[in-house]
């Protein structure tokens, strides 16, 4: 059984939470590839996981904190409010 989830973040956001996400995963890595020391390291693997989870929500365009916050973008409601 798949669940499909309604989008509730704009294409702009998707957009910035993508590139955003990619740049922190860049970071992390370069960090780790340093070879720093270990609260750097630790810093640098919660970096990596936020910014895979800016893309994940970026590119299926579904953000979890949004739907349990009950937050919907004007853009994104049909009409205006």
């Amino acid at each position: 059984m798949t669940q499909r989830w309604s989008v509730n973040v704009t294409p702009a956001e998707r957009i910035a939470r993508i590139v955003i996400g990619v740049v922190g995963m860049a970071g992390g890595l370069m960090v780790i590839a340093g070879g720093a020391s270990l609260w750097s390291m630790v810093a640098a693997v919660l970096l990596i996981a936020a910014g895979l989870d800016l893309v994940v929500t970026g590119s299926t365009g579904h953000c979890p904190l949004y739907q349990r916050l009950g937050h919907v973008p004007v853009s994104l409601k049909g009409g205006t409010s």
